[in-house]
């Protein structure tokens, strides 16, 4: 899909290139991050890509054709581009500014109307947003509709320059979730820059570190982690890492405790107490009939509820984050600190629960990355434990 050979990129004859003999295949479908120190090259070797700067040396090919043989203007035309300052134009409406590139082809009125309430749809924004400005939405929403305008001539490549560094962290959490599994469905191939290591742990196939204007490693996730290239690769994923000391625990999966306690949307209040007395917990996951998470319940909206003699669907909190058993471990982690949760619930890709991480299970994962297996100090796991 794309490659890079040989690719160099100098300022000036004298002095470091700020690309280097490059050379790098990037797969269909495929969603590659580029990370690395200021100055390493990474933004440089993006903009490549769609000529915002001209290769000095070497060959990018996109399905096999060289960039520098196409006119640069059809050339963007045919990538998607999203970068961190969104970018929407003021005096444009949503639809407006999600169509600009249908604008520029010269689609019809009607081809226009139909891409983007289709588009919208994607980021569960409701239609009647189209017709808003970008002043009058939050910043998590200009940024979707910025990925939305990215999307609208339907590319096969789309480039993302540190898209989510502005946003608050629960924000850029949603959102990152959001367009993963969004590339998923779609199975678009993303070139993305970060400064984020965790983002990249999080949202990368694979992920190409960067030094000086040269790859210093190459890989997925779980290589870079198990086997990092050199000093300087451990570096800058942190000796604080949680997974660092137990590199054969990467993902959701590897840690997912058995069935969750669960309940029904139409079960009584009555039964949710039932139910939490005698399983021995203070909240529960509320599914229907066929497993999908509809959201929870605990014993203090029960509380403030009984009296009511009400339903659990009428008081029960739909807010409800979910990992799935490929989410990395150190990303769920954060997700629980972040947002003080007891638990997070693992879900399937239609939304069906399949298991719960808990912090006891990864108060147990942190004692034994500290203790290993030894039994010496086993009386110190309990406390572990209450963590």
């Amino acid at each position: 899909m794309l490659e890079f050979k040989n690719v160099t990129k100098r300022y000036s004859s004298q002095g470091r290139p700020a690309v280097n003999s490059l050379n790098l295949k990037i797969e269909k479908g495929e969603f590659v991050c580029f990370i690395g120190p200021s100055g390493c090259g990474k933004t440089t070797t993006m903009k490549m890509v769609n000529r915002l700067i001209d290769i000095s040396e070497g060959q990018i090919l996109i399905n096999g054709k060289d960039i520098m043989k196409q006119n640069p203007v059809e050339l963007r035309r045919s990538i998607g581009y999203v970068i961190q300052q969104i970018g929407l134009m003021p005096h444009m409406t949503i639809k407006e500014n999600i169509v600009l590139v249908g604008t520029l082809l010269k689609w019809s009125k009607e081809e226009k109307d139909a891409r983007a309430k289709e588009l919208i749809k994607l980021v569960d924004l409701p239609e009647d947003y189209l017709d808003k400005y970008p002043h009058e939405l939050s910043g998590g929403q200009q940024q979707r509709i910025g990925v939305l305008r990215a999307l609208a001539a339907n590319p096969p490549l789309i480039l993302m320059d540190e898209p989510f560094g502005a946003l608050d962290p629960i924000t850029r959490d949603s959102l990152q979730d959001e367009f993963k599994k969004l590339q998923r469905e779609l199975g678009k191939t993303i070139v993305f820059v970060t400064h984020d290591m965790d983002e990249a742990l999080k949202l990368a196939d694979r992920i190409v570190i960067m030094r000086d204007g040269e790859i210093v490693q190459a890989d997925t996730p779980e290589e870079i982690l198990r086997n990092p290239a050199n000093e300087f690769v451990e570096e800058f994923l942190g000796k604080e890492r949680l997974i660092q000391g137990r590199p054969d625990v990467v993902t959701v999966g590897q840690i997912t405790g058995g069935s969750p306690v669960t309940i029904e949307p139409q079960a009584t209040l009555k039964t949710a107490l039932a139910t939490m007395k005698d399983k021995k917990v203070d909240a529960l996951l509320v599914i229907d009939s066929n497993r999908k998470l509809q959201g929870y319940i605990d014993i203090e909206m029960v509380n403030l509820n009984y009296k009511k003699a009400t339903t659990v669907e009428k008081v029960m909190e739909t807010d409800l984050f979910a990992v799935t058993e490929d989410s990395l471990l150190r990303d769920t982690v954060h997700k629980i600190l972040r947002r003080g949760a007891k638990f997070v619930p693992v879900v399937d890709e239609e939304n069906r629960l399949t298991g719960i991480v808990t912090r006891a299970a990864l108060a147990n994962l942190l004692y034994d990355t500290i203790w290993g297996d030894g039994m010496e100090l086993e009386d110190e796991k309990p406390k572990l434990r209450a963590l």
